[in-house]
């Protein structure tokens, strides 16, 4: 009779009982509340987080405007709608050439059926009972999560941890929404987040077999007794992206990693091409962009390492800049049937991490088999073009087909590439694309309107006229009748046409009063509008004569030397990001005396920024709060100052790529039958 047939999902009751309370200290593996078993394991704070402190900036210069053109190191957005990394149980599989390892939390809530992998020491009453724990593991071997080779013998589990732990987070933005390709609702992870996390070790007997079955706990019916999202890798390549373990699944281990599949073609990861090309058209810019593994760039070239399975730390950087020198030299791109100057704009590492591609920023130790380089090739142009071609050089006996992607202003278009058909042309079929482009603001026109009563101001004139000519009838005693008849007539006239009989001008500059709000909020988002296109810009002169047409003074010098700051830290890895969306949610103008015609702006507004590279779409979004002070300068405004009071992060859903596989236990089991 199992220890656990009072059990009782998450919350405190009769179940809690049958468990030994474990009081530690904070800072140690666990500790106890006056809410549950045992609260963390990983960053456990006891007692309710502080509120993060609020952040007040205060900065001269539009140099921080700026801050939004960099999305920093790039984080890929691809996410998987099937809700498995929030499952109640999460099993991290991974297989290597002897042995697999498991990490396995099981939720508090399904602990009974995973009873062989719970401490005696957990128990309140005396657990003599029970059977040993080598016994336990050897029934969990056979019945729990088993693990069975190509040849029949199921691997024995070896228990090398078990203790109390919070889960770890892996939210899913879409939890709780619709799938709109299953129609159903994306799971969210337990709200209790309490599990019992074990590593286990499964050893190969006799050598590394060819394929391994998985299989959950199941019950006499064969149905999955627990529900349980898992990952597997093979060494460190991921198998698959986050699903759910449902039924008996055979992973095919292949010598090289990368080719590890398993039979149900439901159980997948979504980055799977070990060599993909991206070509990105934007206005000024063409970007072809590759991502390939070291391995396959070892058929074209000579690599130069010392091992041959690994990539020390000492060597990456020269094989990095290796790479980005071979790669500038292949895949010939033409932009109007000509071949422009390749500049070669970044070369980083990268992962195939849960969300996508991850660029490595901390150095380290790489296997050649998982290592990936991503290579971004740029060439300057000076506008749209009408047709970009690549001619892609790079097949090996594995690699016969390269996805290749096409990106432009309307979205991407995807296609491959083959040995007989290599040429991926990209034509331009926009209509009524408009160049971005930067145009100066002229002082008239932007102070707002007089409407001159030009009636009422013709008979004031004729009015001062019959004055004077009754003064003259009256000295020289001539009859005032007519002249009297005139001047009511004038003054009749000049009351009667004025609400009515005005003409329309622009408010001289010498005539300049204060702006109403409307005029403030317009003005502050044309000239923001244009300082933010300035850097769509790629050629640097170019980016410094747009910046030239909206800012002035020093603050233009400031913000040209930060712009090629931004460039040398995209070489480093970070992305540059191109606004599309300025909001002005607020404005109020006031004027500044001494200075010509000078205002400051107190307004706020939102900046939309993105940026693609391989495959992926980035959004980051910021909300400023600033005083900019506005100068009119030979006719034109132009931003001579700025005090930056808030910023603020805005988040945004990242997702663009998204995986349509399956979305439930059901579909992971089905396989391509459902």
């Amino acid at each position: 009779m199992s220890v656990f047939r009072d059990a009782k999902a998450p919350g405190c009751g009769d179940w809690f009982a049958h468990l030994r309370s474990v009081e530690r200290p904070c800072g140690v593996a666990t500790c106890c509340n006056r809410d549950g078993l045992f609260s963390r394991a990983m960053d456990h704070e006891c007692g309710p987080r502080p509120p993060r402190p609020g952040r007040f900036f205060s900065a001269r210069w539009l140099i921080l405007l700026a801050a939004l053109l960099l999305l920093g190191p790039a984080r890929a957005d691809w996410i998987n709608l099937s809700g498995a990394e929030t499952a109640p149980n999460i099993a991290e599989i991974t297989v290597f050439d002897d042995r697999v390892e498991v990490a396995l939390e099981v939720y508090i809530g399904d602990l009974e059926r995973f009873e062989a992998l719970v401490p005696d020491d957990w128990l309140r009453d005396e657990a003599a009972a029970r059977p040993t724990a080598a016994e336990r593991l050897a029934r969990f071997s056979e019945q729990g999560l088993s693990f069975v080779t190509d040849t029949g013998e199921t691997l024995q589990a070896e228990l090398r941890l078990a203790e109390a732990r919070l889960r770890k987070d892996r939210v899913s933005p879409f939890a709780g929404m619709i799938n709109p390709f299953t129609r159903g609702r994306v799971p969210d992870a337990p709200a209790d987040k309490r599990v019992l996390y074990a590593e286990l070790v499964y050893p190969f007997a006799g050598g590394a077999p060819e394929s391994l079955t998985i299989s959950p706990p199941l019950d006499a019916e064969g149905r999955p007794r627990a529900t349980i999202g898992f990952i597997v890798y093979h060494k460190s390549v991921p198998v698959i992206d986050f699903r759910y373990l449902g039924a008996p699944s055979t992973l095919t281990l292949d010598p090289d990693p990368w080719y590890s599949a398993f039979d149900n073609p439901n159980l997948k990861r979504h980055h799977k091409d070990a060599l993909m090309s991206y070509l990105y058209v934007e206005p000024y810019e063409v970007r072809h962009e590759i991502l390939t593994r070291v391995k396959d760039l070892g058929e074209w070239m000579d690599l130069g390492l010392r091992g041959e399975r690994t990539i020390e730390i000492d060597e990456l950087e020269p094989l990095k800049a290796r790479i980005g020198d071979f790669l500038l030299k292949k895949n010939p791109v033409r932009v109007d049937g000509e071949a422009l100057r390749p500049i070669l704009d970044r070369t980083n590492y990268v992962k195939v991490a849960l969300t996508g591609i991850r660029i490595m920023e901390v150095p380290e130790r790489l296997e050649i088999d998982s290592a990936i380089v991503g290579v971004i090739i740029s060439y300057l142009t000076d506008g749209l073009p009408q047709t970009v071609t690549v001619d892609w050089e790079l097949f090996t006996d594995l690699i016969q087909r390269v996805p290749a992607t096409a990106t432009d202003p309307a979205g991407p278009l995807a296609t491959y590439v083959t040995p007989d058909q290599n040429v991926h042309t990209w034509t331009n079929y926009l209509k009524n694309f408009a160049l971005p482009t930067v145009r100066q603001t002229e002082v008239a026109g932007s102070l707002g309107e007089l409407r001159v009563p030009v009636v009422s101001l013709l008979c004031l004139i004729g009015l001062i006229g019959a004055a004077g000519w009754t003064l003259a009838s009256r000295r020289g005693h001539r009859p005032l009748r007519l002249p009297l008849t005139l001047a009511a007539i004038c003054a009749v006239g000049a009351a009667a046409a004025y609400p009515f009989a005005r003409l329309d001008m622009d408010r001289p500059a010498a005539m300049a009063g204060t702006l109403d709000d409307a005029r403030a909020a317009g003005l502050l988002a044309t000239l923001l509008k244009n300082v933010y296109r300035a850097f769509d810009f790629r050629n640097e002169e170019d980016v410094y004569d747009k910046l030239a047409l909206t800012v002035d003074g020093d603050l233009l010098t400031e913000l040209y030397l930060q712009n090629r700051r931004s460039m040398a830290i995209q070489q480093a890895g970070g992305a540059q990001a191109k606004i599309k969306e300025v909001v002005v949610e607020d404005a109020q103008a006031e004027r500044v005396d001494g200075d010509g015609l000078t205002y400051a702006l107190h307004g706020s507004w939102t900046a939309l920024g993105t940026v693609g590279h391989w495959g992926h779409l980035h959004r980051r979004q910021n909300r400023y709060e600033a005083v900019v002070t506005l100068g009119a300068r030979d006719g034109v405004w132009k931003i001579v100052g700025l005090d930056l009071l808030d910023e603020q992060r805005i988040d945004q859903s990242p997702a663009t790529t998204t995986d349509t596989a399956a979305a439930d236990p059901r579909v992971d089991a089905a396989g391509a039958g459902r």
